[in-house]
């Protein structure tokens, strides 16, 4: 486990996955992250080189077929802690024979956190070490404790989106596939109640919304986090079935529809990234 703080907060991250463990405010003495547990055994996987299903989990590339579980395979593979500074800690993971035979691209993909007085930043940087072009999708998948005090409950938070949202819901299949028709959700509001109904059919998935920061707040206490997350054109919003928890999930990809195709290349979400080039994104936690 490694560690990193300032005067405000402290984290603790996994070599495995490079997988955010904690967010810890020194000041306001919350724990904002949510600890694992039978409901959900993760805390804020990192999903690489896909973000969710792929149709019968298999895709081709280049006429091979090859097969890749949902999210993909980085938040089941261990990084190696590559830099480490005052305020930063830098993970890398490499392609190897191992990820080769599920993705053929050569890459190093490192994840990078940053504190900055209350706020975390988390950056990804996917780059392709091969000669051809590399297609892949990155995300993130937090889960942060809901209620965060004492004598708050799960239903006395909100999400508050920083515009107006007139979004549709994406629903998922039994497989996890993205449906071929959206249904109406969000009506001209800033704001999402939260209450564990919402998951009863799995996430709640937008595709471009308005907004670029979500808000986690309560009328009951005056402590949540501000999520930013411009450039991400996807958002999940999950918890799972009776968990005290809510994931805000910025996505640079999706999973496939219904009616894909499999060919990588086709995939919605999908990013192509140029031999050698660069693909990054970052997003942020500010905590209050």
């Amino acid at each position: 486990m490694h560690t990193l703080s300032n005067n405000v907060l402290g984290i603790k991250v996994a070599s495995r996955g490079a997988e955010l463990q904690s967010i810890y405010s020194k000041v306001t003495g919350i724990e904002y992250l949510w600890q694992a547990g039978p409901e959900w055994p993760k805390t804020s996987p990192v999903l690489f080189p896909i973000v969710g299903g792929l149709k019968n989990n298999t895709y081709q590339h280049e006429g091979k077929h090859y097969q890749l579980n949902r999210h993909g395979f980085a938040r089941e593979m261990d990084f190696v802690l590559a830099d480490q500074t005052e305020n930063t800690l830098t993970f890398l993971l490499q392609s190897n024979p191992e990820t080769l035979k599920l993705y053929p691209f050569p890459f190093n993909f490192r994840v990078k956190y940053t504190l900055h007085s209350n706020m975390l930043e988390v950056t990804f940087l996917v780059e392709n070490t091969g000669n051809n072009t590399m297609f892949a999708s990155v995300g993130a998948h937090p889960a942060f404790n809901v209620p965060l005090v004492n004598d708050t409950a799960y239903e006395d938070y909100l999400l508050v989106f920083n515009k107006a949202e007139q979004a549709d819901r994406w629903p998922l299949s039994e497989e996890g596939l993205i449906a071929e028709k959206a249904t109406p959700f969000l009506e001209n509001t800033v704001s999402l109640p939260l209450k564990k109904e919402l998951f009863a059919k799995d996430a709640i998935v937008f595709k471009s919304l308005q907004s670029t920061s979500i808000t986690l707040v309560s009328n009951k206490t005056k402590h949540g986090i501000k999520m930013r997350f411009g450039g991400f054109p996807y958002m999940g919003i999950w918890a799972a079935k009776g968990a005290n928890f809510v994931c805000i999930e910025p996505w640079c990809g999706i999973a496939d529809g219904v009616e894909a195709s499999g060919n990588l290349a086709d995939k919605e979400g999908i990013h192509s990234i140029p031999s050698h080039g660069i693909f990054e994104r970052s997003y942020s936690i500010e905590l209050f």
